[in-house]
């Protein structure tokens, strides 16, 4: 059965202003990137308040990777303008995203199966007491860590990360890039290859990223998850942001139809709606 028509989603161009007082922890405008003659990014807008869920959704080369890649410092970008807490910055490297309290946690989880919890969310940071390894501090800090975030599932945070479920990995890798007094998280294909139980335990995490004040962009094809965690939907299509608004302003039809052709069928047959960038 069709889902009920809900309200036309506002296109990128016409995304209704933050209320006064509520500006975006990051806000990119007219970021654009290009390799050789391949142009990946057109002048992409895009908002990331703290405390809000920001899904970002696109089909297979939408440009969904180079734009994280680009906010993480892996790529620079050839024109536009990155705002952080309201003033322009300048992300050049990856160390420069970490400074600001950019954490990224890629699809790979970027784990290694033969160190132990504590051993891999230190990993590269490790705290020392004198010429030692501060093995107490780390291992209090990453049960705190854990335990703030609700992770219960793991029977001890000194097993090797190679006996973790799918979900537990997951976990293990977002406690470790919210530990670094971290504001804002990406999040790549989350759930990407989990099981029902191990899904659901990944999007309570993500809501209590949430919960803690944390901007979240999560990067999914998924839209059952996206649905159910984000507060907000930006959504590329062949490297140009065509529409980004609050979820309740889609419904799975617009989204897809915004992800597959760049414009919402309904919006334009119901109010011939000017769509986003061409």
């Amino acid at each position: 059965m069709n889902p009920s028509p809900g309200p036309a989603p506002v296109p990128a161009e016409q995304t209704l202003p933050a209320p006064a007082g509520t500006e975006p922890l990051l806000k990119l405008r007219g970021i654009s990137k290009h390799f050789g003659p391949v142009q990946a990014l057109f002048e992409v807008d895009l908002d990331l308040p703290s405390g809000q869920v920001t899904a970002l959704c696109g089909d297979n080369g939408a440009g969904k990777s180079v734009l994280t890649k680009t906010i993480a410092g892996i790529h620079q970008a050839d024109a536009g303008q990155m705002f952080w807490e309201g003033r322009p910055v300048h992300i050049r490297s990856p160390r420069d995203s970490a400074a600001l309290g950019i954490e990224t946690v890629y699809q790979d989880l970027a784990l290694a199966d033969n160190l132990d919890i504590v051993q891999n969310m230190f990993l590269g940071r490790e705290r020392l007491n004198r010429f030692f390894l501060n093995e107490d501090g780390m291992e209090r800090a990453a049960a705190e860590t854990l335990a703030s975030l609700h992770v219960t599932t793991v029977r001890s945070i000194r097993q090797p990360v190679a006996t973790l479920s799918g979900g537990q990995r997951q976990a293990v890798a977002v406690a470790k890039a919210v530990m670094w007094n971290s504001k804002l998280v990406m999040l790549d294909e989350p759930t990407a290859a989990l099981g029902v139980a191990q899904t659901r335990m990944v999007l309570d995490l993500i809501k209590r990223l949430k919960d803690h004040g944390l901007a979240v962009m999560v990067i999914s094809h998924n839209l059952n998850d996206v649905f159910e965690v984000a507060d907000r939907i930006a959504i590329l299509h062949l490297g140009r942001m065509v529409a980004q608004q609050q979820a309740s302003a889609f419904d799975r039809q617009s989204a897809v139809d915004f992800m597959t052709t760049g414009g919402s069928s309904r919006e334009v047959a119901s109010s011939g709606a000017t769509q986003g960038r061409n």
